[in-house]
């Protein structure tokens, strides 16, 4: 998961719609918020988790009251209010926009809440926006599981409650969802259903209510021709939006002082547009290759048994002989010798020829095995040709993707330019080319969500066309089902087997780093340990032999941390050298609240120094004090977003403050221009 941006609207401390915070990431890949207590740094960090999990941590009072007051106080009697987080992730080459928001209303008895709502969609490089087929919140779980959330998301003066005893117990099928085993349990879960389903087939199959299902079938057909009708609609508005874009820009270019900006821009979107279809052509041919070519690849151990039974026939001379059975047959069949003399049946002489059927080769045996032989050879040929060609297009997409990130960042930077522009007419008119491309975006991902629904309808009529015409299973199939169930059985005993030595090895590779990890931070002779359930605690062997260590809350923090990290590092490194081919999606990102309040000086900078390489996006959230001396410094080149959280204080009498950044002065706390207590998110300017 790589983190793009957040925005908030209304959500506690937060009033109105703030820009979108940009997360840092790549080589400068910390991002630090600023902020006094108060102002919105544990509501900011559980803006993450609210979003993706509907979870807050303990830090987070009054979980029930998340509309912002400022909102609330301007609204009407039973108007709703509305409080919303969006969060930009990308996730192994593929975008996603989480949204959860809920609604609030003013009541004569006071505040009333409703449930919160949450929606994912995801978009591709062709930034055509889609609803994923299978239940968002199981989406976000595969890419970072629920139970491990709190590992990535966590207020730092807590973060030893992590290792509590009764926190211990969840660690272990969190880290099997992020090292991919839930893969492997999940395909266990259904071969014990098919394995349920097959049973149940042995029971017999009851007939289908042919009429209602045809009632149905006809329901949703019509429903599918409501959604063919809106898809025409939505192609044509996205006609007439491009149509009007393309206006747009050509009025840019007659206005002058922006015609080169704009010149600049329809080069950078046509060199978007041809790597995004050569992206899309890259990913075709993979798929084509593997379809087509990909089984050549698992030959190898069939290809060289072959070889060795060919081998084997020619070392005890059965093949090739020289002389062939057919040819010994015939002379039998003649009773004639090639030497002329006769050959009664019965004779010695018929039964000494009679012999040579034994030695002799087969001619069709050989001249399969030359035939099979020549194949072969093609076989392995073609298994190396399918890795090149697999490579190459590999490489094809990992440019593309990488020069696409580099024109996004240009075409950005080039709007951005359009919309500061001094003249007010080239201002409007990239804003109006803003609306446009929001527009646009809009109907791609009513696209999508009508594109999933029609796949569903169509699946669903499929379905009960088949219902239908069902009848009930015969004899035959039910010995095929006897059959299947017992090959269940065996694929459900093997897989088992191989998840646990896939576990064994993987745990003793997780305690190896976070023992290094440790030990790099912390100045004792402790050494964590992991136990078969992934129970983390801490020994040390001063005396000889291993014995607990009742760890201080310094110690504590360091060694949660150092599990951390573990975890990040094992999984990364694990699924580098595991996966078969494809990009590498175990990126992960740390979003700490406070992380260094309980800790000494040296500590503090030794976990300064630590953690912006521990995950490969680090968000920090710090007090002025917290951010001070020795974290400053051993953080500062890693620093790639920063933001200052501006509390306005209702208070009359409210003491401000302020922070000094890259010389320039930001304020923390100043007295609210209208009376109301709300927090302002401000860019810092390196």
């Amino acid at each position: 998961m790589k983190l793009i941006s957040i925005k908030l609207k209304n959500f506690r401390q937060f009033y109105g719609e703030t820009p979108e915070i940009a997360i840092a990431g790549g080589q400068l890949n910390t991002t630090v918020f600023h902020g006094n207590n108060g102002s919105g740094k544990t509501a900011l960090t559980n803006g993450f988790t609210w979003v993706l999990y509907n979870r807050f941590s303990a830090a987070f009072a009054s979980e029930n009251q998340l509309v912002n007051k400022r909102a609330l106080a301007e609204a009407e009697l039973k108007e709703p209010v509305e409080c919303q987080v969006e969060v930009c992730f990308e996730h192994d080459r593929v975008r996603y926009l989480a949204k959860r928001w809920c609604r609030a209303y003013n009541t004569k008895t006071g505040v009333e809440y409703g449930d919160s709502q949450f929606s994912l969609q995801f978009a591709r490089e062709d930034g055509r926006w889609m609803f994923p087929q299978e239940h968002p919140e199981d989406v976000v779980a595969r890419i970072l599981p629920e139970s491990l959330h709190r590992y990535f998301f966590f207020d730092g003066e807590r973060i030893e409650q992590l290792m509590r005893n009764d926190k211990r117990s969840e660690i272990a099928q969190a880290t099997k969802t992020l090292l991919g085993i839930n893969a492997i349990d999940l395909g266990i879960r259904h071969l014990k259903e098919a394995r349920k389903s097959l049973e149940n087939n042995l029971k017999g199959i009851g007939n289908p209510e042919t009429k209602k299902f045809l009632r149905e079938k006809q329901r949703k057909e019509q429903e599918l021709e409501h959604l063919e009708r809106r898809a025409e609609e939505i192609q044509e508005e996205l006609a007439r939006q491009e149509e009007l874009k393309h206006t747009l820009n050509g009025h840019l270019l007659e206005l002058n002082g922006a015609e080169q900006l704009q010149k600049t821009r329809n080069t950078l979107e046509a060199r978007r547009r041809e790597l995004v279809d050569r992206i899309a052509t890259a990913r075709g041919d993979i798929a084509q290759v593997v379809s087509t070519k990909g089984y050549t690849v698992f030959l190898s151990d069939a290809t060289e048994k072959f070889r060795q039974w060919v081998r084997q026939l020619r070392e005890r001379g059965e093949f090739p002989r020289g002389i062939q059975r057919e040819f010994v047959e015939d002379l039998l069949e003649r009773q004639r010798c090639i030497c002329g003399s006769d050959l009664k049946p019965g004779s010695s002489l018929f039964e000494r020829v009679r012999g040579w059927t034994q030695k002799a080769g087969s001619a069709d045996v050989e001249e399969a095995a030359i035939r099979t032989s020549s194949q072969i050879e093609e076989i392995d040929k073609q298994a190396d040709s399918v890795w090149e060609r697999l490579d190459r297009l590999q490489e094809v997409l990992r440019d593309g993707y990488e020069e696409l990130e580099q024109v996004k960042a240009q075409l950005e930077e080039t709007k951005t330019q359009l919309r500061d522009f001094p003249d007010e007419d080239i201002q409007q008119l990239q804003q109006r080319l803003d609306t446009v491309e929001t527009r646009s975006q809009e109907l791609n991902r009513e696209i999508g969500a009508n594109q999933q629904q029609r796949t569903t309808l169509k699946r669903e009529i499929t379905k009960l066309g088949k219902q239908v015409d069902q009848q009930q299973m015969n004899e035959r199939r039910q010995l095929l089902a006897q059959r299947r169930i017992a090959a269940t059985e065996e694929a459900i005993e093997r897989t088992i087997a191989v998840k646990e030595r896939f576990e064994d090895k993987f745990r003793l590779s997780l305690e190896e780093r976070v023992q290094a990890l440790f030990r790099e931070i912390s100045f004792t002779p402790y050494r964590p340990k992991l136990n078969d359930n992934y129970e983390l605690m801490l020994v040390e062997e001063t005396s000889g032999c291993e014995q607990l260590v009742a760890a201080s809350t310094g110690e504590n923090q360091i060694l949660s941390l150092s599990f951390i990290g573990g975890i990040i590092d094992g999984v990364r490194e694990w699924s580098q050298r595991n996966t078969l081919m494809g990009p590498d999606s175990s990126t992960y990102p740390i979003v700490m609240d406070s992380p260094f309040g309980s800790l000494d000086e040296i500590y503090r900078r030794q976990v300064a120094k630590s953690i912006p390489r521990l995950a490969n996006q680090l968000v920090v959230l710090v007090t002025k004090t917290q951010w001070r001396g020795e974290v400053a410094e051993e953080m500062r080149d890693r620093i790639g977003c920063e933001y200052v959280l501006l509390y306005n204080s209702p208070k009359p009498d409210c003491e401000e403050d302020a922070i000094e950044l890259h010389g320039t002065r930001y304020p923390l706390v100043r007295r609210s221009p209208n009376d109301f207590e709300y927090t302002e998110v401000i860019p810092v300017k390196k």
